[in-house]
């Protein structure tokens, strides 16, 4: 099961290194722009973009507190077919 927060956490550490990719398994991986990657044989549910979603804020207690941002992420992960959890 993944966590809303965790993710944020991931995202957020991931400014300036990459991406974050997101496997239904709970496997995240900062990786490279336009990459594409299989764990398993599977692509990742989702890939988060950190910038454009954390970037924003001056730390992360108001990334992980605030409400869009934790329905994005869930609503991604839950589009893709994941079961995600608000921690």
């Amino acid at each position: 099961m993944l966590h809303t927060r965790e993710i944020i956490k991931k995202i957020w550490d991931a400014q300036g290194y990459g991406n974050l990719a997101v496997w239904e398994n709970g496997t995240m991986e900062i990786i490279e722009p336009g990459a594409t990657l299989e764990k398993g044989g599977k692509p990742p549910l989702a890939v988060f973009k950190p910038m454009p979603l954390v970037g924003g804020f001056s730390m992360l207690d108001f990334a992980l507190g605030d409400g869009e941002l934790l329905e994005f992420i869930e609503s991604e992960v839950t589009r893709a077919g994941g079961e995600i959890v608000r921690d």
